[in-house]
Order: structure tokens, then C-alpha cells, then sequence
């Protein structure tokens, strides 16, 4: 594995782990009741727009056509 901290991959993986942990902080404030509106908006937000970088981070790492 690439051992430069600001490398791409290493970016990736932690891009994803911070999304999996908004998922589950998102999963466990659905399951309570009630759950705070404003900060559920906020969190759901946060994840879609990590979801966009992470998708166009994908997309420069792995084009799908040669350049």
C-alpha cells in the first residue's frame, strides 16, 4: 500500500470509512424518537456531497476510457 498520507488511494479509503460512519450515525438518529430534524438534514447533506467526491475521485483514479 502506498505509504504517502496525502496519496489518492489513501484518500479514497478514508473518503469511504467517513461515509460509512455518517451512515451509521445517520441509521442510529432515525432510529431514535424524536430525531433532530436540522442536524439529520445537515448529516444527509455532508454524505451526499462526500458520495460526489468520492464518485469523481473513483472516476480520475479508474477512468473508463483511455485518455
Amino acid at each position: 500500500m502506498d505509504t504517502n498520507l496525502h496519496s489518492p488511494g489513501r484518500r479514497l479509503i478514508e473518503m469511504r470509512i467517513e461515509h460509512a460512519d455518517l451512515d451509521a450515525t445517520i441509521d442510529r438518529l432515525t432510529a431514535q424518537s424524536p430525531a433532530d430534524e436540522l442536524l439529520m438534514r445537515r448529516l444527509k447533506k455532508r454524505r451526499l456531497a462526500l458520495r460526489d467526491q468520492l464518485a469523481r475521485l473513483e472516476l480520475a483514479l479508474d477512468p473508463k476510457e483511455p485518455a
